[in-house]
């Protein structure tokens, strides 16, 4: 049980980063951020591997890179489908 509190704080922090990164944070919720977290880094290790430290599971490193890259496919998508509405 305390393993998946880890995994939900860890990931909120990777989520976090990514959208300082990306200057997108501003627009993202706790939730968002814990998903962009969880998904960026299943994405990132599926790409760059496990490499670097880890923390509850999640190689750091290639975690916060995979999520940078979800944050910017899914802005890109939200802003295409915003100018198509506009």
């Amino acid at each position: 049980m305390l393993h998946w509190l880890w995994v939900l704080i860890v990931g909120g922090v990777i989520g976090l980063i990514a959208g300082a990164i990306t200057g997108r944070g501003q627009s993202m919720g706790w939730i968002a951020n814990i998903l962009a977290g969880l998904i960026g880094s299943s994405l990132g290790q599926a790409l760059l591997g496990s490499w670097g430290p880890q923390v509850a599971g999640m190689a750091i490193v290639p975690s916060i890179l995979g999520a940078v890259i979800l944050v910017l496919i899914v802005s890109f998508i939200l802003g295409m489908m915003n100018r198509k509405t506009n």
